[in-house]
C-alpha cells in the first residue's frame, strides 16, 4: 500500500481521477495495439519479401532487439519526465523513407542512412531547447488544432481498416483502395472482434478495448487450429502459438553510424534530405500531441499542452537515439490514444508500455501471437472517440472550416499526418492573405507554411539541382 501511495502521489492519480489498476490496464492496451511495430519495423528495414532487395536490409533479429530497446527506454522516459500516457516507437512511414528512399533509392549504406536520422534528431532537439518547436505548436490556431485531432482520428480508423484487410490497395483497377476479400478467417476475426468490442463499449464495460483484443486473439487461435491443414483457406498471419517463448537479444547493429553520406550525396542534397525527414518528424509529433492531448482532456482553453516542452524533448531525443541504435527515428505514437480511451491519464501507463517493450526483447515470440485483425477494431473505435472534437470546429466560418476540412481529409488520403498538417497550414495562410486578414496569422505559421511549400516542392528542387 505504501508503494502504491508513493506512485499515486508522484503521478498525481487523485488530480487526474485515476488509479493504478486503470493505468496498468490502459498501458497494456496501448502496448498490444502497438505490438505490431516489433515485427513490422524489422520487416521494413530488412526488405523482407521485396523482390530485388531481399537480403540487403538490416538483420531481422538485431532490428527487433533495437526496436524494443528504443521503444521501451524512451516510453519509460516519457512517462517519468512528462507524466502523460504517451508511448514512443520507431515511426511508421519514417522507417519506410529510411529503407526505400535513403538506402534503396539514394544508395546510402545503412549506417549512413541512420546517420541522417541521428542528425535530424539532434537538430530537432536543438529546436526544443530553444523553445522554437513549442512556440510553433502554440501558434497554431485553435480550429486547426481541433482539425488535426479529428484528422488523426480518421487516419487511425483508416489504419485499422487497412491492417485488418477489410480495405486493400487493389493490384489493378481505377480506384486506389477497395474492399478486401470477404471470405476466410482474417475477415471473420475482424468483423466478430469489431462487433464484440463495439458492444462492450456501448455497455460501458471497463477495459473494453483490451478485452476485445484478447477475445479476438483467442478466437483467431481457435479458428487457426480448426482449419490447420485446409489448403487454400486464408488464415490470420499471426494467432499461432509460438514454438519457443524466449529469444535472446541481438545488439550487433547498435551504434553503427557513418558520416560518409555527405561525400556520397553532396552537402546540399544531404542537407535537403535531412530537412525533409526533420520536417516530417517535427509535425508528426505535434499532431499526435494535440490529438491525444485533446482526447485525454490535457489541453488548456487555447488547445495548448502544459509541460509540452518535456514531451517534445523526449520525442526529439528519441529521433536521435533511434538513429544511433539503427532502429530508425522513434516518435510519439498516435496509438497512445487507445490507452487514453481505456482511461490512461498519467505517465504510469507509459512506464507499463515501456516495461512490456523491454520484456518483448526476450519474449518476442509471444508478442507475435496477436494478429492485426485483433487490434484493428480498437484502432477504428479510437478514431470514433477522436472524431467527437469535430463539433468544436466553426463550420459556419469558411476561413476556418476550409483549412480544417483540408487537414482532416489529407491525413488519411495521403497516409501522412505531416502532409495533412502541411496542407492545412498552407491553405490557412493563403486564405487569410487573400481575404486581407494576413495580420491575423501568427508569423510562425507563415514560417511553417513556407517550410511546407519547400517540403512539398522538394522533388522539383532536387531535380533542378541535378
Amino acid at each position: 500500500m505504501a508503494g502504491q501511495s508513493s506512485l499515486a502521489r508522484y503521478f498525481g492519480f487523485a488530480a487526474r481521477s485515476t488509479d493504478l489498476r486503470t493505468e496498468v490496464r490502459a498501458g497494456v492496451t496501448t502496448f498490444m495495439v502497438m505490438a505490431y511495430i516489433i515485427f513490422v519495423n524489422p520487416i521494413i528495414l530488412g526488405f523482407t519479401g521485396v523482390p530485388g532487395l531481399e537480403g540487403k536490409g538490416l538483420p531481422f533479429a538485431a532490428t527487433l532487439t533495437v526496436t524494443c530497446l528504443t521503444a521501451g527506454l524512451l516510453t519509460i522516459a516519457m512517462g517519468l519526465a512528462s507524466n502523460y500516457p504517451l508511448a514512443l516507437a520507431p515511426g511508421m512511414g519514417l522507417n519506410a523513407v529510411v529503407a526505400f528512399e535513403l538506402v534503396a533509392g539514394r544508395g546510402l549504406t545503412w549506417p549512413q542512412a541512420m546517420t541522417v536520422v541521428f542528425l535530424e534528431g539532434l537538430v530537432i532537439t536543438l529546436l526544443v531547447l530553444t523553445r522554437f518547436r513549442e512556440a510553433v505548436m502554440d501558434a497554431v490556431p485553435v480550429g486547426l488544432k481541433r482539425a488535426i485531432s479529428v484528422g488523426i482520428g480518421l487516419f487511425i480508423a483508416f489504419i485499422g481498416f487497412f491492417t485488418s484487410g477489410f480495405v486493400v490497395k487493389p493490384a489493378s483497377g481505377p480506384l486506389p483502395v477497395g474492399l478486401g476479400p470477404t471470405a476466410g478467417l482474417p475477415i471473420l476475426v475482424f468483423v466478430v472482434g469489431f462487433i464484440l468490442t463495439a458492444w462492450l463499449l456501448a455497455r460501458r464495460v471497463h477495459g473494453a478495448l483490451l478485452i476485445g483484443i484478447l477475445l479476438s486473439t483467442g478466437l483467431a487461435i481457435a479458428l487457426n487450429g480448426l482449419v490447420a491443414g485446409w489448403k487454400g483457406f486464408p488464415t490470420p498471419g499471426a494467432a499461432q502459438l509460438p514454438a519457443a517463448i524466449v529469444q535472446l537479444p541481438d545488439f550487433s547493429t547498435f551504434g553503427r553510424l557513418d558520416v560518409g553520406l555527405f561525400a556520397r550525396l553532396g552537402v546540399v542534397t544531404a542537407v535537403l534530405v535531412t530537412f525533409s525527414i526533420m520536417l516530417s518528424d517535427f509535425f508528426d509529433t505535434m499532431g499526435t500531441i494535440i490529438g491525444v492531448g485533446g482526447q485525454g482532456g490535457f489541453l488548456d482553453r487555447e488547445a495548448r499542452l502544459p509541460r509540452a516542452n518535456r514531451v517534445l524533448l523526449v520525442d526529439s531525443l528519441g529521433a536521435a537515439f533511434g538513429g544511433f541504435a539503427n532502429a530508425s527515428s522513434n516518435t510519439t505514437y498516435i496509438e497512445s490514444a487507445a490507452g487514453v480511451a481505456e482511461g490512461a491519464r498519467t505517465g504510469i501507463a507509459s512506464v507499463v508500455v515501456g516495461v512490456l517493450f523491454l520484456l518483448a526483447m526476450l519474449f518476442s515470440p509471444l508478442a507475435s501471437v496477436i494478429p492485426a485483425q485483433a487490434t484493428a477494431p480498437a484502432l477504428i473505435l479510437v478514431g470514433l472517440y477522436m472524431m467527437t472534437l469535430a463539433r468544436e470546429i466553426p463550420w459556419d466560418d469558411a476561413e476556418e472550416a476550409i483549412p480544417a476540412f483540408v487537414t482532416m481529409l489529407a491525413m488519411p488520403f495521403t497516409w501522412s499526418i505531416t502532409n495533412g498538417i502541411g496542407a492545412g497550414f498552407v491553405t490557412h495562410a493563403a486564405i487569410k492573405l487573400l481575404c486581407g486578414k494576413g495580420r491575423q496569422v501568427h508569423w510562425m505559421v507563415y514560417v511553417a507554411s513556407a517550410a511546407f511549400v519547400v517540403y512539398f516542392g522538394l522533388p522539383l528542387v532536387e531535380r533542378a539541382l541535378k
